[in-house]
């Protein structure tokens, strides 16, 4: 699987299992049914996919690269890698979510 090729996703009968796929007041259903079909529309254009896996690399610094810790190793009896998530801008959580939102 590439970065620019779609998982695939589960049912809609799947999301959230027997209780339904929305718990949200009326007012805000026709507003994720419009997210939900640009977000559906993105996620099949190959274009986004390359500019989302462009940003993450040239941006963000993804994917971040693993490090020999060689201490570690000798002090734990086997080869320790550590992944460098530090590296990435504002913490790997908020640049992976804000950049996926963009």
């Amino acid at each position: 699987m590439s970065a620019t090729e779609p998982r695939e996703v589960p049912g809609r009968e799947r999301e959230f299992g027997p209780y339904g796929g929305r718990f949200v007041p009326e007012t805000l259903v026709p507003a994720l049914d419009e997210l939900e079909a640009a977000w559906l529309d993105a996620r099949a254009d190959a274009g986004y996919g390359s500019e989302l896996a462009a940003l993450l690399r040239d941006y963000a610094g993804r994917p971040t690269p693993l490090y020999l810790a060689p201490r570690l190793s000798e002090v734990t009896g086997g080869t320790v890698y550590l992944k460098r998530e530090d590296l990435l801008h504002t913490g790997a959580h908020k640049i992976n979510n804000a950049l996926g939102q963009a």
